[in-house]
């Protein structure tokens, strides 16, 4: 089966490697420009293009697949390799009526979470955001919507108590990966069944924005646990940003007497949040310095009880 696969970070990797790795023809690859990187602005190519370069799979990067003369010679490009399928991972760009009708077998994506729930740009953050338990990635046959297409197969895992989104995205590549090939042998068999989404159902994973990375103290202990593990969190001490990136929700003894946003242990770095709880920070990054785990910034720092971290 000729495909042609389209994606762009990390989290696409594990498919192009699997497809290629299981035999599979993979005759092109499209992914986004590169893009400069670092004080010298030195062009870095795209993880995919850098995967697809290795198993020697030509590489088109559009800048767009909808209008201009990239749009134009990337269909005549499709025409010409006339692929049977398309696999679609975190692409970055929408595809045209006229893309998603070329192939034999459709096009099929690869989306991390059990759909019709979390559709949209960020479904693993949110997912980690909402303190949910379960997720999962899902195949897909494309429409013209966003994730709105019938789904094919669903693999679903556990989300750890203290999981960040960072290692959840790994385990998720590596899960959409066998969910991919799990789909192209089932089309290949002619035993592929799709089933329509639930509307009804459905909840949309919007784009992550900095501001919501601000931990307000007066929100409970939980809710700013998941902030950390989903996105990272920030507050201030002494009037100087400090990002948060570990942290664990405990039982304070001593927060009556204290406000939301009071350090309550200095020798654990507790804070009090809205609900009476603490929330640990574990790992941190003080202005100007590097990440590093909160026993040593400590060593170097000391925290008077009762202490206001702010926004």
């Amino acid at each position: 089966m000729r495909i042609v696969f389209m994606g762009t970070p990390d989290f696409a990797v594990p498919c192009l490697r699997a497809l290629a790795d299981n035999g599979h023809d993979v005759s092109a690859v499209f992914t986004q420009p590169d893009k400069p990187k670092g004080r010298g602005y030195k062009m870095i190519p795209t993880p995919v293009k850098a995967a697809a370069q290795e198993y020697d799979i030509p590489v088109y990067q559009p800048l767009s697949l909808r209008k201009g003369e990239d749009a134009e010679t990337s269909m005549n490009i499709l025409r010409e390799i006339a692929p049977e399928l398309i696999v679609v991972v975190a692409y970055g760009q929408i595809l045209p009526k006229e893309i998603l009708e070329l192939p034999k077998y459709g096009c099929i994506n690869i989306h991390a979470s059990l759909l019709p729930a979390y559709r949209g740009a960020a479904p693993i953050q949110w997912s980690v955001l909402n303190g949910e338990k379960v997720t999962g990635v899902t195949s897909m046959l494309m429409a013209e919507g966003l994730d709105t297409g019938d789904m094919l197969i669903k693999s679903e895992t556990e989300i750890g108590e203290d999981e960040t989104a960072s290692s959840l995205h790994d385990r998720l590549s590596e899960i959409g990966a066998k969910v991919l090939i799990d789909t192209v042998n089932a089309i290949e068999n002619g035993t592929l069944t799709a089933e329509p989404q639930d509307d009804a159902l459905s909840s949309y994973a919007v784009r992550i924005t900095k501001e919501m990375s601000a931990l307000d103290f007066g929100r409970t202990a939980q809710e700013l646990h998941n902030v950390i593990r989903g996105i990272t969190g920030f507050t201030t001490l002494d009037g100087k940003r400090l990002k948060v990136y570990g942290s664990k929700v405990i039982a304070l003894k001593n927060g009556d007497s204290l406000e939301n946003g009071a350090v309550a242990d200095t020798e654990k770095l507790i804070v009090k949040c809205g609900d009476g709880m603490g929330l640990m920070f574990t790992e941190i990054q003080p202005e100007g310095k590097k990440r590093m785990k909160t026993e040593d910034f400590l060593r170097g720092k000391k925290i008077e009880t009762g202490t206001v971290l702010g926004i």
